[in-house]
Formats: C-alpha cells, sequence, structure tokens
C-alpha cells in the first residue's frame, strides 16, 4: 500500500474512533481512489471493508453492501479465503440488519464454511461469525439450531477467557455473557 493511503487509513482510523464518521469516509473514499490508481486489488479490498463499516456506522445499509460485495468479489478472485469469510460475514449483518434474512443467511453460511475449512482461522472470527448466524437463526424462529450455535459461540469466546483477562483485566467476557444470556432465554 502506498505511503498516501496508509496514512489515510490512519487518519480515518483516527476519526471513526472519534465519531468524525464524515472525515472517515471522506479519508477511506480518497484512499480507495489511490488504490484503484495504483491497481492494488488487496489493499482495494481491504480500504473497501473499512469504507463499508463506515457506512453501516452511518446507517447507509445499501451503500455498505455495495462496497462489501466489490471487496468480496476481489477476494474471490485473489483466492483470500479467510478475507472473503470476514467480508461475507459483515455483509450477511448488513442484510441482517436491513431485514432482508433470505439474503443474510447465505452469507453467514458461506463465512461459516469459510472459517471452518480454514486452518489459520482465529477462534475470536469464528465465534462472532458463529453469533451472527445464531442471531439469524433466532430472529427467523429456528429455535433449536439458535440454541446450538450459541452454545457454540458460548464455547468458542469462553475460550478466548485467558487472553481476554489478560487484555480487560478483571472484566467478564461480553461475548460468553451474551450467548449465556441467549441460551437461558431460548430455554424459558
Amino acid at each position: 500500500m502506498t505511503a498516501a493511503a496508509l496514512n489515510l487509513l490512519w487518519r480515518a482510523h483516527q476519526a471513526r474512533r472519534e465519531n468524525r464518521l464524515a472525515d472517515a469516509r471522506r479519508d477511506l473514499n480518497e484512499a480507495v481512489e489511490i488504490c484503484r490508481r495504483h491497481e492494488a486489488k488487496a489493499d482495494l479490498a481491504f480500504v473497501l471493508k473499512r469504507l463499508g463499516q463506515v457506512e453501516r456506522d452511518l446507517q447507509n445499509l445499501e451503500t455498505a453492501r455495495l462496497y462489501y460485495e466489490e471487496a468480496a468479489a476481489i477476494q474471490r478472485e485473489r483466492g483470500d479465503a479467510l478475507g472473503l469469510a470476514h467480508t461475507v460475514r459483515h455483509l450477511g449483518d448488513v442484510h441482517h440488519d436491513a431485514g432482508r434474512g433470505d439474503l443474510a443467511e447465505p452469507c453467514y453460511d458461506e463465512a461459516l464454511r469459510l472459517y471452518r475449512a480454514s486452518k489459520g482461522v482465529r477462534r475470536g472470527d469464528l465465534a462472532n461469525a458463529v453469533r451472527s448466524m445464531a442471531i439469524h437463526k433466532e430472529h427467523s424462529g429456528d429455535l433449536e439450531r439458535a440454541r446450538l450455535l450459541w452454545s457454540e459461540a458460548r464455547d468458542l469466546y469462553a475460550s478466548l477467557d485467558g487472553l481476554f483477562s489478560r487484555l480487560f483485566l478483571r472484566r467478564r467476557n461480553p461475548g460468553v455473557l451474551e450467548s449465556s444470556e441467549h441460551l437461558m432465554r431460548l430455554a424459558r
């Protein structure tokens, strides 16, 4: 990635952390143009995903969808399975948030399939994908499948407890808490 694009990414990251989303969008759009000019496809996919997240933050779900879809197409073309898994999970979240469960589920299925087939997958990424599918299944009324997925998510998040407690000292793992709350509610 060019130094100019990296600088824009850093500025966009800072702007997003400070909730200056218009500034983040501006910087990311400029970084996209740089990546396009340099035909840096892997970098372009990375920046498009960041831009998709900013658009989600702004509740511009249709625009976010377009950015995630373009990033996914690049990652498919490049054979980037883990990057694609991450992108299609977020694309599924966009569809879910927009009330398009019929489009969300295939995205979650693909993300889970890719994560489970990858040897280098981080447990937190897999846990987040399982969580997304669990939310979808619960909302769509498939409560038995939701229970199984929430249980798996809880176990995956719990396996991160050592790392979590070292990073956040004495705070409870929010993934375990959320999964447990859903499981208790579904048991009723």
